[in-house]
């Protein structure tokens, strides 16, 4: 089932030195981006993350330090990159919980704007974890009955995801599902919205779950000693929170996001609602 897109769409994954998107970098993207007339173009690049490449990472994905010591880095590549997505929805797998926090922290590293605002997002991890618990490998054998080669190169399982999203469409169609609440709904169609809603369903108001939306969609702190306080009121009562926060290890993302709620009560008195995510 080809894609009904109102918007292009670009599916990507990161190959990186690991986990952490503070500390961590890219090693390696792959962008598809699929276009409202059904075109396609793929970019695959290397990317010198100018730390060194732990074995652990290399083993998974067989990037070493001298496949990328010659290569550009993601400084340079970004505002290229920015382009690429301009106008674009993303989709991945397991992209809302690893590549698009990670990909937002290396735009802000190189002071490229990465604007999530009005985006819709598709993961094609959510939806298979909601539908058929399994891998990435085999959630590829089981839609597409395909063996995944290369699997853990960016390029292979870019491409696999937007294969598995297709074969997901036609799979679920009509297919209802209940959600925790018990709640039935046929989520899974072909509408880029609807499973932006189907795949995005954290109430985080930032990429790393540190501050979220309460039941009356306040941004609230979601660790430490202000857990489950109105992030607003915190600031109020105590500026130095706000200023700890700036200068401690915490993803730039989120530090861009609390300074905007800060900005926010500066500019509007204090005002303690946000109807819309910030991405």
């Amino acid at each position: 089932m080809q894609l009904k897109l109102t918007r292009p769409i670009v599916f990507f994954d990161l190959e990186t030195t690991g986990i952490n998107f503070i500390h961590d970098r890219i090693v390696e993207f792959c962008l598809h981006r699929v276009n409202i007339d059904g075109s396609e173009k793929t970019w695959t690049q290397l990317v010198n993350p100018t730390i060194p490449i732990p074995a652990e990472a290399s083993f998974i994905h067989g990037i070493k330090d001298e496949d990328v010591k010659d290569k550009p880095t993601f400084k340079i590549l970004a505002s290229e990159v920015a382009q690429f997505i301009s106008g674009c929805d993303l989709a991945g797998y397991n992209s809302i919980k690893f590549d698009i926090p990670f990909i937002a922290e290396e735009f802000l590293r190189a002071e490229v704007d990465f604007d999530l605002q009005g985006r819709r997002f598709v993961d094609a991890l959510s939806i298979f974890h909601k539908m058929e618990p399994r891998t990435l490998s085999a959630a590829f054998k089981f839609y597409c009955n395909k063996n995944l080669d290369n699997a853990h190169s960016a390029e292979a399982d870019t491409i696999a995801t937007y294969e598995i999203l297709k074969a997901q469409l036609d799979r679920y169609e009509d297919t209802s599902y209940k959600d925790r609440f018990g709640r039935e709904s046929v989520p899974v169609v072909n509408d880029i919205q609807a499973l932006h809603e189907f795949s995005f369903h954290s109430r985080f108001a930032d990429l790393a779950g540190q501050i979220i939306f309460d039941d009356k969609n306040n941004e609230v702190f979601n660790f430490g000693k202000h857990k489950g306080k109105v992030v607003l009121d915190v600031f109020d009562k105590e500026p130095s929170y706000y200023d700890w926060m700036m200068k401690s290890d915490f993803p730039l993302y989120t530090k861009k996001v609390i300074t905007a709620i800060k900005l926010r009560g500066f500019n509007k008195g204090s005002v303690k609602t946000n109807n819309q995510l910030p991405f």
